[in-house]
């Protein structure tokens, strides 16, 4: 069948959840056999999140052919397994930059640049670009109906309704029913208003998805029908669970799979498999036993900052069947305090990516207790050149010792990196270049040692991991880490760039440049994640 396009927008209030919703329904339709696409539109003007503090945008979620894109793509990746690309997410700042970039070469022969037709056809390009056989595209759109930095968005998408066909376009609004105590029910009103800002833009909203905190009776769902003019069917609940993986069950049995195939006229008698999202609530509910990981980080106040990290932690205790507590710490604290104060007890030690000063010899110390006290450690990406430092510093003897992304020491372990080799091309950076994707981004290969523990995790001699980085461990001191009891097990095929430390004297201590939480589906979690829940539940024993 020719590809489908369902729109997703959101009203009332943000953070309601497009993403996850986006990413549960596509979860569905895979599940009746169809093969799906995901896509975010993001009305900021940034060209992508890699510059954005996480605290104002969450994790930047890295595809493998090296986007820095918004964290929402990888609720995609991990419910569809489908791997995200470069053309899956854009905004507003990507889309004037290419227009701008096509006006200044004079590719508009002389026109008047506008947001209609010009701005609004770059949108449609993109949503229809590199597209193979999909059976359906899922287009989330940033914001809510009323921004005003959404309204090239929903213009665009308005007009792909007409080119395209209802035949082959839907709109689904996923709004809130807020629940009044004091009127003791659910009020409709915010969502009437909310698609009636949709219909003032032209676009009349196919399905409702609405967000509430208790059921949806009957009666009220009459009465959304009625005022929004959808029908009462088409009136979904998406009632809070207390497990993500639950979500696409829940829609299920809400109906919505089956009024969005009724709306394209396909036949829905051949069923749906929601088998392995049934197993994940079940592992959810039933753990044969629990452990508590440590997050040294520095943005712990926002923990949307780590989701990806969170989720692939989540999947290692599937895996092991235990249930996995996170102690949120802020790295800072250990500057200040000693860190077995706040570290003991725990059954693992994680110390994730970061950028900057702050924090950094806290998480030095989390490392040291980690070490001395044989806990399990995993260092990912700036964790990992903590602790090279830590064991420079505290075994070697160096303590004038550091990263030059951090000041200048007498010995810098960690160094910036210039230049790199991928796909037989030479990428050069330079100090005072743009911050904007000019990091190591996306997929490189790793070849891992003979022997090594990760060798035994992974089973393979060559993986593939998601890299974003600008600073690279320094393999003059290899030499002094070796002698420390610290490995490098993981490098570029060249040999030239360290990838993996581990320790062999320790029951788990390994440290990677790459995020392999990037790769973790909850159907398929990550090898080094599951060995390390695996250590986790050993040292859980021994106390």
């Amino acid at each position: 069948m020719s590809t489908k396009f369902i729109f997703i927008t959101g009203g009332v209030v943000s953070s309601l959840g497009k993403g996850l919703a986006s990413a549960s329904l596509a979860a569905i339709l895979q599940a009746r056999g169809f093969k799906v696409r995901l896509r975010k539109l993001d009305p900021y003007l940034n060209v992508d999140p890699g510059t954005m503090s996480p605290y104002q945008h969450g994790e930047v979620y890295v595809t493998d052919d090296g986007a820095e894109t918004d964290l929402d793509l990888g609720h995609y990746e991990r419910f569809t397994g489908v791997s995200a690309r470069k053309s899956d997410n854009v905004t507003t700042g990507r889309i004037y930059s290419e227009v701008l970039a096509k006006e200044r070469r004079g590719d508009y022969l002389g026109a008047t640049v506008q947001v209609i037709p010009h701005v609004t056809d770059a949108i449609k390009e993109f949503v229809l670009s590199d597209l193979t056989d999909e059976d359906f595209v899922l287009c989330e759109i940033g914001g809510t109906v009323g921004d005003i930095e959404s309204q090239p968005f929903l213009e665009a998408i308005r007009q792909l309704g007409n080119e395209l066909g209802r035949s082959r376009t839907m709109y689904v609004h996923l709004t809130l029913l807020p629940y009044i105590p004091t009127a003791g029910e659910l009020k409709t009103k915010p969502t009437q208003h909310s698609v009636k800002e949709l219909l003032g833009v032209g676009i009349q909203a196919d399905l409702l998805l609405c967000r509430a905190s208790r059921h949806i009776d009957d009666s009220e769902r009459k009465k959304i029908a009625l005022f929004c003019n959808v029908p009462q069917e088409r009136v979904v609940a998406a009632l809070d669970v207390d497990n993500i993986y639950q979500v696409p069950v829940v829609y299920h049995e809400q109906g919505m799979d089956v009024e969005v195939c009724k709306y394209f006229g396909i036949d829905t008698k051949d069923g749906v498999d929601l088998s392995r999202w049934k197993e994940i609530d079940h592992k959810v509910r039933n753990p044969e036993g629990e452990v508590t990981i440590a997050i040294a980080g520095k943005y712990v106040q926002l923990l949307d900052a780590y989701k990806s990290l969170n989720e692939a932690l989540r999947h290692g205790g599937f895996a092991n069947n235990v249930k996995v507590n996170i102690k949120w710490l802020d790295s800072e604290v250990f500057e200040t305090e000693e860190a077995i104060n706040y570290l003991d007890g725990v059954n693992g030690i994680l110390v994730p990516g970061g950028f900057g000063n702050r924090g950094t010899e806290g998480k030095i110390k989390a490392i040291q207790v980690a070490r001395e006290k044989k806990i399990p450690f995993f260092g990912i990406c700036f964790g990992m050149q903590m602790a090279v430092i830590e064991t420079i510093r505290n075994i070697v003897g160096y303590k004038n010792s550091g990263s030059s992304e951090l000041g200048d020491y007498e010995h810098n372990v960690v160094g910036l990196m210039t230049e790199w080799v991928k796909e037989g091309s030479t990428l050069k950076r330079y100090k005072d270049g743009d911050l904007g994707g000019t990091m190591r981004l996306g997929a490189y290969d790793c070849k891992l040692l003979e022997g090594s523990k990760v060798k035994n995790i992974y089973g393979n001699e060559m993986i593939s991991e998601r890299h974003r980085h600008r600073y690279e461990v320094n393999t003059s001191y290899e030499a002094a880490l070796n002698k420390a009891g610290m490995n490098i097990v993981g490098r570029s095929p060249d040999g030239v760039l360290p990838e993996i430390v581990e320790r062999p004297d320790h029951p788990w201590f390994v440290g990677v440049q790459f995020h392999p939480e990037l790769k973790s589906k909850p159907f398929e979690p990550h090898p080094l994640f599951v060995s390390f829940i695996e250590a986790a539940v050993k040292q859980s024993r021994l106390v």
